[in-house]
């Protein structure tokens, strides 16, 4: 670690060295107090030029009376900076720069300054687009991590969130916040959480998936082991329950451990809305994502193996539209899920004027060309379309996309093994949920155990005057959120 030197052109010479063909590097030499020279460097368009100018340069410059023996006391009357840190390695000096403060280099002196002139284009506050919610905050993370970190704080108002940072990447040198509430969450987790990001050893982090691929129990598995989010109020709700969060510089995307199976269905509008309406839709959601997984495969292994489950006419039906079809309905069920898998993903990618409706459009011509032509049969675009359409209902993205890999071997296995290729396949799919660990904690905790008030919030979602404990993850935890009988007797009137 090289420390700086006393001679600043010595220093100087050091740092032009170090920032060599980097002519975003901005160096402005004066003289404190028209005696003591002095070089202030910053980097153009992450620092304030104007603040710089008229907070830092102009009143150093002045000449005044003060008998300060001290620079840094001459430092703290004249430069209104509430960030003001003192460094001596050139390396310390490297990093505030890149974060964009404001570095002054003094002669005599083998320490130099930093000023928190910050200032750089950002992302307003936007509603995000992939958690859209019909009742709720409109609010959304941004890239800034500030920014989202204030976020936190205005609905947690508490001195026991903590927001330890760290730094990871060798070259981006990305700063990553770890929140929790000092008090609801067990140790034992953040000193993992800590242990995982401290040993991630890479050249450089763009986006929180990085992380998540870095410190998640199973890398191997399709499913989810962290709850990605842009929302501020899904981070604070996992943060109440005792989970931690994981804000990444950058990105808007939060990372929250640990997470469930259960968890992952859940919608932040799941607690916004009724009792009886939430459980309603919640009940729904879990039958969809059945259909998502399990009617391709079905459909498969009935037409293949089990057409006698198949009413009459029905079945005269269903082979009167099958009849012009060349392809046997293992083939044709995965023409068409690959094809309208394309199409949704293309959907995505275009822009949101023209995506929807490629999606949409394509979709309704390609199936009708496509019966038409004798190439698929109309029940067969029947299934896509219930299945499309189911996982559509699962509130996160990434769980969707699991739920939609785990699709095509089933539909491999009903195509060759009928409907007890489909049961061997659901079979293995449980097994290996009940393997994962998140941080520790099992996948299916909710229903693994017999525990009634970890089903308060699972299958349905109880009066919130009734949910009065936190979910268990592990180790000590603040059992209560509220204390009981919140809710008063209306037959005592005004609850008196």
């Amino acid at each position: 670690m090289q420390k700086l030197y006393s001679d600043l052109q010595r220093n100087e010479a050091y740092l032009r060295q170090l920032y060599n063909h980097c002519s975003d590097v901005m160096y402005h030499s004066f003289l404190i107090e028209g005696r003591t020279k002095a070089l202030i460097m910053h980097i153009e368009g992450l620092a304030d030029t104007e603040g710089i100018e008229r907070f830092v340069v102009t009143p150093l410059m002045l000449e005044g009376n003060e008998n300060c023996e001290d620079i840094g006391d001459l430092i703290r009357r004249r430069v209104s900076s509430l960030q003001v840190k003192k460094f001596t390695l050139f390396s310390e000096c490297a990093e505030a720069l890149s974060d964009g403060n404001t570095i002054l280099i003094i002669e005599g002196q083998t320490a130099c300054y930093s000023f928190g002139m910050t200032k750089w284009e950002k992302r307003a506050v936007e509603e995000p687009s992939a958690e859209v919610g019909i009742r709720g905050p409109r609010e959304g993370f941004t890239e800034d991590l500030r920014t989202n970190t204030s976020q936190i704080r205005r609905i947690i108002k508490t001195p026991k969130l903590k927001m330890e940072s760290v730094k990871i990447g060798e070259y981006t040198r990305t700063s990553v916040v770890l929140a929790y509430i000092e008090d609801l969450v067990d140790e034992t987790l953040i000193e993992e959480i800590r242990s995982r990001l401290n040993h991630i050893r890479i050249d450089g982090i763009l986006e929180s998936g990085y992380i998540e691929e870095m410190i998640e129990d199973h890398p191997y598995s399709p499913f989810p082991q962290l709850l990605s989010t842009e929302r501020p109020d899904v981070v604070s709700s996992c943060l109440l329950e005792g989970r931690a969060a994981i804000l990444t510089e950058g990105t808007p995307f939060v990372l929250v451990a640990p997470v469930t199976f259960f968890s992952l269905l859940q919608s932040q509008e799941d607690y916004y809305q009724r009792s009886i309406i939430t459980t309603t839709i919640r009940w729904l959601r879990y039958s969809f994502v059945a259909v998502a997984l399990l009617l391709p495969s079905l459909y498969v292994a009935v037409i293949t193996f089990h057409q006698e489950m198949v009413p009459g006419s029905l079945l005269i039906s269903m082979a009167s539209s099958r009849e012009a079809v060349p392809f046997p309905a293992l083939i044709e069920a995965l023409i068409m899920e690959i094809t309208f898998e394309a199409l949704r993903e293309a959907g995505v990618r275009l822009p949101k004027q023209v995506g929807a409706a490629v999606s949409i459009v394509g979709a309704l011509v390609i199936g009708q060309a496509a019966v038409q032509a004798g190439l698929v049969s109309a029940p067969m675009i029947i299934v896509v379309a219930i299945t499309g359409i189911s996982s559509f209902m699962i509130p996160r993205y990434i769980t969707g996309i699991a739920v939609r890999l785990l699709r095509f071997p089933l539909i491999f296995l009903a195509g060759s093994l009928g409907l007890v290729g489909v049961v061997m396949g659901v079979i293995a799919i449980v097994l290996h949920m009940c393997n994962l660990r998140s941080f520790g904690v099992p996948y299916l905790s909710e229903i693994s155990t017999p525990n009634f008030n970890e089903w308060k919030d699972t299958l349905a979602r109880e009066h919130w005057w009734k949910m009065n404990t936190r979910p268990r993850f592990i180790g000590k935890y603040k059992k209560y959120r509220q204390p009981p009988g919140q809710r008063p007797d209306p037959t005592r009137g005004n609850g008196k």
